[in-house]
């Protein structure tokens, strides 16, 4: 009977640790968000920012000129034997705004190439507004035979420009580098400016 009643002793102070655990676990949310009350940091937001694909609540751009849009074309020219092209041709943009446009390119010749990319604008006195976040044109790249690649160009046309432009042509001139380098189209300053990437490169 001893032995019973020992027994039944530890089990009801085991349910009672038990129990104890649970409440705990319960209790540590609402403790945690006083803590980071009292202690003005808030962790719990914080770590709900860095999930990945967590949506923080930022405030809005205010640099956005939505009173006004301008219409971005997209142009590609293939100097060889690839195809290249942007995803889209046009797209209205707010200055102010962050916008990316891919482009394609596949290399369709049988052997590895490099290649690169040159921009021009027109009209010519938006180059100074357009600011290139990222773009394929900052770097080299190498191809094997019928390689496909996408390319991101992401930028913000900056809310100085002047209202008289409505209208900005991007155009890219992809070339292979060791060949000749091709001046960009619509510029007369292309060919020297063209000749300098070409000349760094070592051709």
């Amino acid at each position: 009977m001893q032995v019973k009643r020992e027994n039944f002793k530890m089990v009801g102070k085991l349910g009672v640790i038990v129990l104890g655990m649970f409440a705990f676990g319960y209790a540590l949310v609402p403790i945690y968000k006083a803590i980071c009350e009292v202690t003005g940091i808030n962790i719990l937001a914080l770590g709900d920012r860095l999930i990945p694909g967590a949506t923080p609540n930022l405030p809005a751009n205010t640099q956005v000129d939505r009173t006004r849009t301008v219409t971005v074309e997209f142009d590609a020219n293939a100097r060889g034997p690839w195809q290249f092209k942007p995803a889209q041709n046009t797209l209205e943009v707010h200055p102010g705004e962050l916008t990316t446009v891919m482009y394609e390119f596949q290399n369709t010749q049988n052997r590895t190439m490099s290649a690169q990319a040159i921009p021009s604008y027109a009209p010519a006195q938006a180059a100074a507004y357009f600011n290139k976040l990222e773009c394929f044109c900052f770097n080299q790249y190498t191809l094997a035979p019928g390689e496909k690649k996408q390319w991101p160009v992401a930028f913000v046309i900056d809310p100085k420009l002047s209202r008289d432009v409505s209208t900005i042509t991007l155009s890219y001139t992809f070339f292979e580098v060791g060949g000749k380098t091709p001046a960009a189209p619509g510029t007369a300053k292309a060919t020297s400016d063209a000749e300098s990437p070409a000349k760094s490169l070592g051709v």
